[in-house]
Order: C-alpha cells, then sequence, then structure tokens
C-alpha cells in the first residue's frame, strides 16, 4: 500500500514538472520566434555586440544571449513643445510645429544615438528657434513653407549621420503678442479705408470725363441737348402737384407731350388712390 502511495506520487510530482518544462519550452519558443511585419526591422545584439538587422518575416532570437530592438521604419511625427523664439525684426513669436521623420538604417539609428527620437525633438526645437531668429515677420507670415522647407533641410543634414530622414517640417501655429494683433488689424482696416477712398476717387474721375464728353456732344449738337431737356422734364414730370416752369427754347408739340403725359399718370394716380 505504502509503494503504490509511492509511486502515485512519483507519478503526480512528474506530471508537474513536465508541465512546468512544457510552460517553459513554450514561454522560451515564444520569446525565441519573433515574427517581424515589413515595417519594421530587429537590431540583433548577441552578447553586447552587433550581429545584424533582422526581417521582415521569421527570426530567431536566442534568450539570453540575444538582445532584439524593435525599429519602426514608418513615417514618425514628433510634435515640438511650443517655441517662443525672437525673429529678425525682434518680433516675440510662439511657435508651433511638428517634424516627420523615418529610419532609413535601422542599425545606425541604435547604435550611433541613445534615443533618435528624443534627439530629432531637441534639434528640431533648436534649429526652429534659430530660423526664426533668421527672417522678419511679414517672412514669416508669408512664406511659412519656404521657412518650414529651409528647418526641414538643415534638421535633416544633423540627423542623416543617425539613419534618420526627415521628410517634412510643418509650422502648425504662430501667435503673436495681442498688442501686435490689434496693431495688424488697424493697419488692415486702414489699407482697405484706403483702397474704398482711391476707388471713389477713380470713380469720380471716370464720371467727370463722360460729363465732360457729353458736355462737348451737347455743345455741337443742338438737337442733342433739346432731346436731354426733354428726358429730364419727362423725370420730374412723374412727380405729382409741380409746377413746371419750362424753356421757350423747346418745342410746344414736345410740351404738349410732357404736358399729356403727366396729366395722364396723375389722373391714373387720382383713379388708383
Amino acid at each position: 500500500m505504502y509503494s503504490l502511495v509511492l509511486q502515485v506520487g512519483t507519478l503526480i510530482a512528474m506530471l508537474v514538472l513536465a508541465i512546468f518544462l512544457l510552460i517553459i519550452i513554450i514561454a522560451l519558443l515564444a520569446y525565441s520566434i519573433r515574427i517581424v511585419p515589413e515595417y519594421q526591422r530587429i537590431v540583433r545584439l548577441r552578447l553586447g555586440k552587433f550581429n545584424g538587422v533582422l526581417g521582415p518575416g521569421i527570426v530567431f532570437i536566442i534568450p539570453i544571449i540575444d538582445r532584439p530592438i524593435v525599429i519602426d521604419l514608418r513615417v514618425l511625427s514628433i510634435d515640438l513643445s511650443s517655441q517662443r523664439a525672437l525673429t529678425k525684426d525682434n518680433v516675440e513669436v510662439t511657435i508651433d510645429a511638428a517634424v516627420y521623420m523615418r529610419v532609413l538604417d535601422a542599425a545606425k539609428a541604435v547604435l550611433s544615438v541613445a534615443d533618435y527620437k528624443a534627439a530629432t525633438a531637441t534639434l528640431g526645437a533648436a534649429v526652429l528657434r534659430d530660423v526664426i531668429g533668421m527672417v522678419d515677420l511679414d517672412t514669416l507670415l508669408t512664406q511659412r513653407e519656404e521657412v518650414a522647407r529651409k528647418i526641414a533641410s538643415i534638421i535633416d543634414e544633423h540627423v542623416s549621420p543617425w539613419g534618420v530622414k526627415v521628410t517634412a517640417v510643418a509650422i502648425k501655429d504662430i501667435k503673436l503678442p495681442d498688442t501686435l494683433v490689434r496693431a495688424m488689424a488697424a493697419q488692415a482696416e486702414a489699407e482697405r479705408m484706403r483702397r474704398a477712398k482711391v476707388i471713389l476717387a477713380q470713380a469720380d474721375f471716370e464720371a467727370s470725363q463722360m460729363y465732360l464728353k457729353a458736355a462737348e456732344t451737347y455743345a455741337k449738337n443742338s438737337i442733342s441737348l433739346t432731346l436731354r431737356q426733354l428726358d429730364t422734364l419727362l423725370e420730374v414730370a412723374k412727380e405729382h402737384n409741380l409746377i413746371l416752369v419750362v424753356p421757350s427754347s423747346l418745342e410746344v408739340t414736345a410740351l404738349s407731350s410732357i404736358a399729356a403725359a403727366a396729366l395722364k399718370r396723375s389722373q391714373e394716380g387720382s383713379g388708383s388712390s
């Protein structure tokens, strides 16, 4: 009986040990066998030494001996914290920007710099302030894309030894002091008023030119002046209860037609009322 109990206990212990070993083996296999997607690479350090770049596909990592470092090759966006800088004309501005970058060489990104993301962000902030200091406010506001391309070019030149490529820099927002914003608004309003006055003056000038041409035409042709007088009388005759003093130079027939038209309009108005 005692031997039977001992055998059962031994079997149970062996079963527990087998399960434990199976779990360890599964964990080791799960750690050792990696599936690397197309947009990632694994930099393998074996006993602290660089041992190659792995992926994409199935790769094998020796536990404890190998140290895998995963690098993402896709374009990454790094938001730069708000940077305060002085422009060339000594205007303080606050810039919000973002740096778009991607890793071209995974080995250099691991071996050349401790943290390529943080290093790129710090360098980008410094370059942003330097470039803003080299341009005036008008250039910064009107040529934002050109300034952003210049910043991206300088950053890319510095991060190339790290195996990193800066694809673009986006200036998201430019904040100006409140006093300057009010001054710019007043300047814009004054500019709009100036344009309005210029347009009115141009219209008056063109009208005066037309009046001058009309006067020359009337001076050369008395019939045209008479027709213009008749037209003016017709316009005046539209009003009720008016006494018209007509120049004696007008023809009687013309005056008769004007009077008849005025009488007719007067009758129509009294009938409708």
